[in-house]
């Protein structure tokens, strides 16, 4: 098996995933996961499609993350590796559609308008 990619965006975050296999190193920006997210629950956010499926031994992952918060690169890395996966195997999309893993999450963080002092807050208006 050769290189796999595959991106996944959440919010202003963009993972690059690069999928090989090997014995489940998880390298983002060539750090150690535990390292990159110390958050256990962001931990299994990010390895959630491997459990799905039963390969969370099986392939190392060189990622690349840029942008957003902490939880949006989580989400946006899970992504990546969900749709690497299915690059992989195309029988597994079902699987991982089904916990919701496939879908890109488009909730992003409203514009400002002009004439307001944030998205939807109105300044104060008065009668008087």
């Amino acid at each position: 098996m050769e290189k796999v990619n595959a991106i996944g965006r959440r919010k202003a975050a963009v993972a690059r995933v690069y999928l090989t296999e090997g014995n489940g190193q998880i390298t983002i920006n060539k750090r150690p996961l535990d390292v990159y997210f110390p958050s256990s629950i962001l931990q299994y956010v990010v390895k959630q499609p491997l459990n799905t499926l039963d390969v969370e031994g099986k392939y190392d992952i060189l990622v690349h993350l840029d942008g957003g918060g902490y939880k949006g690169q989580a989400e946006a890395l899970r992504l990546a590796i969900a749709r690497a996966l299915v690059k992989i195997n195309p029988e597994d999309k079902p699987a991982l559609r089904a916990e919701g893993f496939m879908t890109r999450d488009a909730r992003a963080v409203e514009r400002k308008k002009p004439g307001q002092p944030k998205a939807r807050k109105r300044f104060q208006f008065s009668k008087r």
